[in-house]
């Protein structure tokens, strides 16, 4: 049976004919399953360890270790390991009482103090000289004392201030105007703004552009037609420029492909001498 107690007292309740309280102020004194209770049940149930109060609480293993050690000041460097384990297993006999899983990580630990005490009643192997001998606690030192570093960073870092926890992000709602407010134009300002304009639209000028279509072939005819009835003919009285540049470079294509079907001869007698062209000669 759960029950959720509330802070007031016991409210006198008058029974009516259909069998239900009739509450005076609307206040129940507790909850059950989301109900209202409105006078304390005679068959409440409490266990035992529902008020046991743990006075120490460790998260683990290493923890409980190192609150042995530094609540006796003992050297961490040379821990004494009959006191600490004997201290230890105490506290694990209490533990294995009440949570049998919770105690399962701790008797791990305790196994481990206890294969350290052994080792430490056994005579030391012998090394070389100028070497100590192995210390069995070592391995235990090195994790206790990581372990302490991570829990003091931890700290510091928990004292840090929080969001949520030690300060909130300051908020401030302004009313604003359902119908804004927009700012008044002068005069000067569309003159400027129409000058503006205006200086646009001289920028902006149209131009026409017309697509002419010119045939290589139709020029390969043309050349071929030139050069007929003549030795030579020199190669720049082949152009002419009153057509315009697109004829100019269609006849220059149509020359390259004269030349490239060998129908055409390009000679020229020595550096920087007149090209000629003449039609190819072709024998009998």
């Amino acid at each position: 049976m759960e029950i959720t107690a509330a802070s007031t007292e016991l409210l006198p309740v008058v029974e009516n004919t259909s069998g239900l309280p009739e509450v005076i102020d609307h206040v129940a004194v507790a909850r059950l399953y989301g109900e209202p209770l409105f006078s304390m049940p005679n068959d409440l149930y409490i266990p035992p360890d529902a008020l046991e109060i743990f006075l120490e609480a460790f998260e683990g293993p290493l923890d409980l270790l190192l609150y042995l050690i530094r609540k006796q000041n003992f050297n961490i460097l040379d821990i004494p390991m009959a006191a600490v384990t004997r201290q230890y297993l105490s506290y694990v006999d209490e533990i294995r009482e009440h949570n049998l899983e919770l105690a399962a990580e701790y008797l791990l630990m305790a196994a481990m103090l206890i294969e350290i005490k052994s080792r430490m009643l056994l005579p030391s192997k012998k090394v070389a000289e100028g070497q100590e001998p192995e210390d069995p606690r070592a391995e235990l030192v090195r994790r206790l004392l990581e372990y302490e570093q991570m829990k003091m960073a931890s700290m510091q870092l928990g004292n840090l201030p929080q969001y949520g926890r030690d300060f909130l992000k300051a908020q401030v709602y302004i009313e604003q105007s359902m119908q804004p407010r927009f700012p008044d134009v002068h005069l000067v300002e569309l003159q400027e703004a129409w000058r503006d304009i205006l200086k646009r639209a001289k920028l902006v000028q149209h131009h026409k552009i017309t697509r002419e279509e010119l045939s290589v072939r139709e020029h390969m005819s043309i050349v071929l037609k030139h050069l007929q009835g003549r030795k030579f003919v020199e190669f720049e009285n082949l152009f002419d420029p009153r057509k315009g540049t697109p004829v100019l470079v269609v006849t220059f294509i149509a020359l390259l492909e004269l030349a490239k079907e060998t129908l055409i001869e390009i000679t020229q007698a020595e550096a920087f001498a007149p090209i000629y062209v003449r039609l190819a000669f072709t024998p009998v």
